[in-house]
């Protein structure tokens, strides 16, 4: 096989993970539509179905990362596919509700393994000069994903497929096992497990030649150091970048993406679209977020990701706090709900050109070696929590301060993210993971 083409199978294989998250993430709220014709649903067994998934990706994130430090990120990403498979079957077949919410906590573990195994897969793949660009493959199949679900929905709105519409994520599920199976593992794993051909032959694939023996030198001064997983992970020096990736994680969450998407539709209707045209408005937004992954991907590498956090946090502020100001001042009209369309559509411009993947491209970047899938676990475990409060909350606080107050409430933690990527989020554009955890080790 050519070159380039085996190395692009590498990466779209290494990111079909997050194809799966983004189909099941964004699936959802259209089977909800026809579910309940067939299982009957109270409004609190719906809101169970919807935020179960982010349960089981609690638990997931949590223990992925550990097994992925011990046994290899392949042979996870296998088993993440083989949950992925097992959940959507069993929500295709579930005849009552209480399996529609077993098959969504079995699609979340999925999730949540995907989540902390995907990024870090990428990242170690990856050449350090195009490392950005690659990892932001995660969020681009995210989005894809997403897209894939609205389109899936809107083709089984007619015949009120609900089945069809969950039980299809099967299919990538099952390109995905079969193509992990063709896969390589990650030549840092390979390394610490004293498999250094292997190791060279896999990187033989990604990089030319002149950059391997560099890399591989300073992984083995890395793997020279006698530490356990759980030694790393204790260590002072590492603190700092737990509480950094933690502080990332939970702000993408809390400036309110979800919560913005979840509005958007009823925007929609207000602004005069009937239900199918706000269907395809939703629609619009997943392909927005797509191709504005794509310029992330284009400019990552080369303006940085802090540089992208902060000018996202401005856009993203300035956006809320605009619309935020417009339902205060204006009584809705048709004209004010278009008005309100086209800030929705800029927060989301902005979120997806710079939070969106930024935050997955730096999570395994800041940890060390021997920690990088317990430590990105730990901190996509506190995304989805994240998440999980803003989805259950989110409809709490609209019915108790207005639409509003809750864009204030979000424009003000973006405040404070802006702050905290300014005073404590690091550059790691165009430098090696061996150089990233030496200073880390030689700072303390």
């Amino acid at each position: 096989m050519n070159k380039n083409l085996h190395k692009g199978w590498i990466y779209f294989f290494g990111a079909l993970g997050g194809l799966l998250y983004g189909y099941d993430t964004g699936v959802i709220s259209g089977a909800l539509l026809f579910i309940g014709q067939d299982i009957p649903l109270s409004n609190f067994l719906e809101g169970l179905v919807v935020s179960s998934l982010l349960g089981g990706a609690i638990i997931g994130a949590g223990m992925s990362g550990y097994v992925a430090d011990k046994f290899g990120r392949r042979r996870v990403v296998f088993v993440i596919a083989l949950i992925y498979l097992i959940g959507s079957l069993v929500l295709a077949f579930s005849p009552n509700a209480w399996v529609l919410i077993t098959g969504r906590i079995i699609l979340g573990l999925a999730v949540g393994g995907s989540t902390a195994i995907v990024p870090v897969y990428l990242s170690e793949m990856a050449p350090t000069q195009s490392r950005g660009a690659l990892a932001s493959l995660n969020q681009l199949m995210i989005t894809i994903g997403i897209v894939l679900a609205y389109l899936v929905n809107y083709a089984f709105s007619s015949m009120e497929g609900w089945r069809w519409m969950l039980g299809l994520a099967s299919v990538p599920a099952i390109i995905l096992m079969i193509g992990v199976l063709f896969m390589p593992e990650s030549p840092r794993f390979l390394i610490k497990h004293n498999r250094e051909k292997k190791a060279r032959d896999i990187m033989a694939l990604t990089r030319k030649h002149n950059e391997i023996d560099d890399e591989i030198e300073q992984m083995k001064k890395i793997e020279e150091v006698e530490e356990s997983t759980m030694d790393v992970l204790k260590s002072k020096w590492v603190r700092p970048m737990l509480l950094i990736g933690s502080g990332i994680a939970v702000f993408q969450q809390l400036i309110g993406i979800n919560a913005v998407i979840y509005y958007a539709p009823t925007i929609f209707t207000q602004a005069g679209l009937g239900n199918s045209a706000s269907i395809l408005g939703t629609l619009g937004i997943g392909i927005v977020n797509v191709l504005m992954t794509l310029v992330a991907i284009a400019t990552i590498d080369k303006l940085g990701r802090k540089k992208l956090l902060l000018i996202g946090n401005v856009g993203m502020t300035l956006s809320l706090a605009i619309l935020a100001a417009i339902l205060f001042i204006f009584q809705m009209t048709t004209t004010i709900a278009w008005l309100i369309v086209l800030f929705l559509g800029l927060f989301i411009v902005f979120f997806s050109a710079t939070w969106g993947p930024v935050v997955w491209v730096m999570l395994p970047e800041l940890f060390p070696l021997k920690a990088r899938g317990a430590a990105t676990g730990f901190t996509t475990l506190l995304l989805s929590a994240a998440n999980l409060v803003v989805s259950l909350f989110f409809p709490v606080l609209l019915g108790a301060v207005g639409t509003a107050w809750v864009f204030v409430l979000f424009a003000i933690i973006g405040v404070f993210a802006f702050s905290f990527v300014m005073k404590f989020v690091p550059e790691t554009k165009g430098r090696s993971l061996e150089d990233i955890e030496r200073d880390l080790r030689g700072s303390h």
